[in-house]
């Protein structure tokens, strides 16, 4: 009896021992045949990773070498949530490193399901290596680099943003971008059991972005800057944009807009203080224009400086009567006159003379309704209204900058030919690009050395007795130049506004032989001041008289 209990259970045994037998067998032949492939790759990704080597971003500085945007090695943080043991003590001691709320990342953490999650991108690297050193399983962290600009607000809108990806996003950042991102490497690399590396190989190396060296002179652009700074606290304006460059060759020393933005925090920046006005910005330039009409008038021949015109207080020209910006009874001016002291009448009267069709290809000559070509994105063309669209009035608006809109670049661009001797060149903006030179435009020439000078002749009235910016003065210095106070137009009723203008200001020094342009422009001032003459031009003079010995011009 007890014998045959025995071997019942010696015979229940075996045969349990034979299923799992089976079973371990079926098991084995399955992993091996059926899953081998998909095994056989897991264990290799287990021990083999490919990871991505980000190029260092090519640095962009300024015409004497400062750093005005580079880049330093920084590390994006992940977790695998499901093989943190512990979230909320990992959570504790990743928290000050990152950067983050502890909250923020206890809450990636126990998102068990998720098998990947960022919890911090470009993280110094001093700080990532802290990271690393904690040891916490499941949290990773891959090398990049972050953008960093050394000087927060100076040039934001020129030099643009870079995403978290590390494209280049706006400004010379977006305009470059291939050629300062250059190309990310490859690494393959195996880990042992214990995830030590045993061997590194890297099949694609990183390629280095190019730098790029710039026209811009920080020193300029930083003063320039605070210049516009203080016309923000004096009158509040929309925004304020000024333009500094060298009219030989049209190299672009500073390109300055107020609100400023910390590059380094665009977080907090409204969308139209990070717009680069210089470039986006579409205004009428009201009287800055004149000094075109007059030089295609005396390129036309249909006057000298010297011609007279004995000036109505008003003018009728078809639906419209155009006075001057102050009332006055009648008068006989020159050309030179009309110029100095800003005529709307004699202006117009000017452009009669010339004529609607002679008129227009002296506006197209200068550059007016087509982009400058300056290296920035975004560039505006302006508007300039086509022949066959004149009406009757027309010739009555557009001599005195009515009519037509412009970029303050167009501006400074045409003012430029007038101050070199006739030659209209593309703003430079590049002077280097990984060590080669970038060279300046020829430029065509749009009016005679003649003309220009006669021009500049006439600008100087501006700024001496009875003209429009008597006050604006620099010790040694000639200067040169043309207010500009123009009505904005509603949009909603298609008028000029009663309330809203803009105070602009184009000038050079010296002016018999200029070698800086300034223009100032100052989107609706308030403050109870309007006119170009008191809003703008004492900012031409406060940069002006800053960059003026700054860069070694003698007075003369």
């Amino acid at each position: 009896m007890d014998g045959t209990l025995s071997q019942r259970r010696i015979g229940l045994l075996f045969l349990v021992f034979c299923v799992l037998f089976a079973a371990a067998a079926g098991r084995a032949a399955w992993l091996g045949v059926v899953k081998a492939d998909d095994l056989k790759a897991a264990a290799a990704t287990q021990q083999r990773a490919q990871v991505d080597v980000p190029a260092h971003r090519g640095t962009i500085t300024d015409r004497r070498g400062v750093e005005l945007a580079v880049s330093q090695p920084a590390a994006d943080v992940s977790a695998t949530p499901y093989l943190v043991k512990d979230p909320a003590a990992a959570a504790a001691k990743l928290a000050p490193l990152l950067e983050r709320p502890e909250g923020e990342i206890l809450r990636k953490l126990t998102q068990r399901e998720s098998g990947f999650a960022y919890l911090a991108r470009k993280v110094p690297a001093t700080r990532a290596h802290k990271v690393d050193l904690l040891g916490i399983e499941g949290i990773d962290t891959t090398p990049t680099s972050r953008r960093e600009y050394p000087r927060d607000w100076l040039a934001a809108q020129v030099l643009g943003t870079v995403g978290t990806e590390g494209k280049g996003l706006t400004g010379l950042e977006y305009r470059y971008d291939q050629r300062l991102r250059g190309r990310d490497g490859r690494r393959s690399v195996v880990r042992d059991a214990t995830g030590e590396a045993i061997n590194i190989r890297d099949p694609r190396r990183a390629l280095p972005g190019s730098d790029l060296q710039l026209t811009l002179d920080a020193g300029i652009q930083d003063r320039v800057e605070e210049i516009l700074g203080d016309i923000g606290k004096t009158y509040r304006p929309k925004g304020a944009t000024a333009v500094v460059m060298d009219p030989h060759t049209g190299d672009v020393l500073a390109l300055g807009n107020w609100p400023r933005v910390n590059a380094n925090d665009l977080g907090g920046a409204p969308a139209s203080a990070i717009q680069n006005r210089a470039t986006s910005f579409v205004y009428e330039p009201g009287s800055t224009f004149k000094p075109f009409t007059v030089a295609g008038a005396l390129e036309e021949r249909e006057v000298t400086e010297d011609t007279m015109f004995n000036l109505p207080p008003q003018i009728q020209v078809a639906d419209r009567t155009i006075g001057e910006s102050h009332a006055r009874g009648y008068v006989s001016l020159t050309t030179s006159q009309i110029l100095a002291q800003s005529s709307n009448v004699g202006t117009i009267m000017i452009g009669q003379r010339l004529g609607a069709k002679k008129f227009d290809s002296w506006v197209r000559r200068f550059g007016f309704g087509k982009p400058t070509g300056i290296d920035l994105p975004g560039e505006e063309s302006g508007l300039v209204l086509p022949l066959d669209k004149y009406s009757g009035s027309s010739m009555g608006n557009l001599p005195i900058g009515q009519g037509e809109s412009v970029t303050p670049i167009q501006l400074a661009s045409a003012y430029a030919a007038i101050a070199n001797g006739g030659v209209l060149r593309k703003p430079r903006l590049i002077a280097k690009a990984n060590g080669k030179t970038v060279r300046a435009t020829r430029g065509k020439r749009v009016i005679s050395e003649q003309t220009a000078k006669e021009v500049r002749d006439m600008l100087k009235g501006v700024v001496a007795a009875g003209g429009t910016a008597s006050e604006v003065q620099i010790e040694g210095y000639t200067l040169a130049g043309k207010t500009g106070t123009a009505n904005k137009v509603d949009a909603e009723t298609g008028t000029y506004s009663k309330s809203r203008y803009i105070a602009s200001f184009a000038g050079f020094a010296p002016a018999d032989d200029p070698e800086l342009l300034i223009t100032v422009m100052v989107d609706e001032p308030g403050g109870g001041s309007i006119y170009g003459g008191e809003v703008a031009a004492p900012a031409f003079e406060d940069i002006a008289r800053f960059a003026l010995p700054y860069l070694g011009i003698a007075p003369k």
